[in-house]
């Protein structure tokens, strides 16, 4: 209750939406701990009165089908083509072209024309010159979390960044292979493991997004909920990605027939 004289305080309506971004974090521990559990089931187990040789070859999980693309894709060049393990020259290389790829710029025109409706946020304006602010960022998020997350991060841990899809997956399981991969991804060994350098990267990303961002939408509910709308985004990228493979299985004799 309001004094004389006293100014009242407006209250702000927008609530900062917890529940999708605690759903989201549920499914990635649950990735995590179902990822571990099959990680110790495969391990090899030595025979009575007999050690393990050190210099046995790692086991390695095959999850998907390879060389599904005759040469590395321009639309998604992270998707994997060969088991073979990439350097840090190599990871370097697929930062670039990540951050300069035909689904990069296709999502940031398109993401930037939805926030340009949407007015988000509200600090960019509207008009020609605030759809150019969105844009710019948007590339520049995404350049900087591929940098973090293809490059330092997954250079420093070991780490393979690419995306391997599968043989002809069904719905269902695709969605569930989509949304794993944010949370899991291959070492340089070919052994699953914690997606740090993917999660961490973006996370960094967004924090540096601050630098650039407006000035009202640099709080640290904001950060977050950037965060947690890539991660969602992802799990969408991921399943284009999936099914990549096979669209492009099926262009490609329908191209080479108009060739000849």
């Amino acid at each position: 209750m309001s004094t004389a004289g006293s100014v009242p305080v407006p209250q702000s309506n927008v609530a900062f939406p917890w529940e999708p971004l605690c759903a989201l974090l549920c499914f990635g521990v649950m990735a995590i701990g179902s990822t571990t559990v099959s990680l110790a089931q495969e391990a090899p187990k030595p025979e009575a009165g007999k050690s393990s040789p050190q210099s046995a070859p790692a086991k390695i999980r095959p999850v998907a089908l390879y060389n599904l693309l005759e040469k590395k894709s321009i639309v998604f060049p992270d998707i994997a083509s060969s088991t073979e393990p990439l350097s840090t020259g190599r990871k370097f290389e697929l930062f670039v072209d990540n951050s300069l790829s035909v689904h990069t710029l296709t999502w940031a025109a398109v993401g930037s024309s939805f926030a340009q409706w949407d007015n988000s946020p509200t600090g960019r304006g509207q008009g020609w010159d605030g759809y150019t602010k969105r844009f710019g960022s948007s590339m520049a998020r995404q350049a900087s979390s591929n940098f973090f997350g293809t490059f330092l991060l997954a250079s420093a841990l070991h780490q393979d960044p690419r995306f391997y899809p599968e043989i002809k997956p069904s719905l269902g399981h695709a969605i569930k292979y989509s949304g794993e991969r944010v949370f899991v991804t291959r070492n340089d060994d070919g052994r699953d493991v914690v997606n740090w350098s993917g999660l961490t990267g973006t996370l960094m990303a967004e924090g540096l997004a601050n630098v650039y961002w407006p000035e009202r939408n640099r709080s640290v509910g904001d950060t977050f909920l950037r965060f947690g709308l890539d991660l969602a985004t992802r799990v969408g990228g991921n399943m284009l990605r999936e099914y990549w493979p096979v669209f492009y299985g099926k262009i490609r004799p329908a191209r080479r027939t108009l060739t000849q």
